[in-house]
């Protein structure tokens, strides 16, 4: 069981689709299409998958998703609730590589933008200066005609070509398994997205999914080239490093709250999968200069 193919309906008058999504959460599955995704979180808080990579998104996050990588974007357990007022929000482009021409990306101007385009393991984060220029890009092109579109998409492609503030989201050599469907593992990504903050038993999935616990770690691996326990601890990490950023809880609840038994425990991991204690990490990147 596989990622979905979708296929996406650009408009025959177009040839690229570029649209504002309001709605009450995201609600694609694990999915992959042949056009490249830039994506902004306009509004909402949950947990991006994306090829092997998972982290926790918020307003503001900006990435470029390339041609048939698979990927989800799930909204935190408090959209989903009966009756909740939440609204997600995001600004889109889908593109192919072909939408000026098939040769369009050959000439010797486009020579960086070609050689960007064509990394088969194309999913990076975007920061910095770049993201600034992207997101008022996507914001201005609200207003524009189609032929100013148009520009404005290219002069953001050859800014990503020449950008040094962008953090690859995939493991080097990823290869994108991308045919069937995604019933079974959106089943285990949602069991893990509803669960991670309580202790999680990987025979209890394996049941849900009638597999042997053997054949569902495979199973997981081939899908996400990590162990289920490791993946399920990445999730934990960028839940306690959201809540880092909020200022309202000690170490011990943070710890408790994201799913870990006990302090060292989670000192250990959070060290292993960050590169620092958690602390350091509130001090370095959440507490203003003076």
């Amino acid at each position: 069981m596989k990622a979905q193919l979708h296929k996406l309906p650009i408009s025959s008058d177009a040839s690229f689709l570029f649209k504002t999504l309001e709605c009450d959460y995201f609600a694609n599955p694990w999915h992959f299409h042949k056009e490249y995704e830039l994506v902004l979180i306009d509004k909402s808080k949950g947990t991006r998958f994306i090829g092997d990579h998972v982290s926790h998104f918020t307003e503001g996050d900006l990435c470029l998703i390339g041609s048939n990588i698979p990927h989800l974007f799930r909204n935190n357990e408090e959209y989903y609730a009966k009756n909740s007022k939440l609204k997600a929000r995001s600004v889109f482009i889908h593109f192919r590589k072909d939408f000026l021409g098939n040769h369009f990306f050959d000439t010797p101007e486009m020579k960086l933008a070609n050689k960007f385009l064509e990394n088969p393991s194309l999913a990076v984060d975007i920061r910095g200066k770049t993201k600034k220029y992207i997101i008022n890009k996507l914001y201005a092109m609200n207003d524009e005609k189609p032929p100013q579109r148009l520009l404005s998409l290219l002069e953001i492609l050859v800014r990503l070509s020449l950008s040094t503030e962008l953090k690859p989201l995939l493991s080097p050599g990823f290869s994108a398994n991308t045919s069937g469907d995604s019933d079974k593992i959106n089943h285990v990504f949602q069991f893990i997205m509803r669960n991670y903050t309580e202790e999680i038993y990987v025979q209890e999935i394996a049941s849900k999914l009638n597999m042997s616990v053997p054949s569902f770690s495979r199973y997981f691996k081939h899908h996400t080239r990590k162990t289920f326990s490791d993946y399920v601890t990445e999730i934990r990490i960028g839940h306690a490093c959201r809540m880092l950023t909020e200022d309202n809880y000690s170490i011990s609840e943070i710890s408790f709250q994201s799913g870990f038994d006990n302090l060292s425990n989670f000192y250990r991991h959070f060290k292993k999968v960050v590169g620092v204690i958690p602390k350091e990490y509130k001090n370095r990147f959440l507490k203003p200069t003076t």
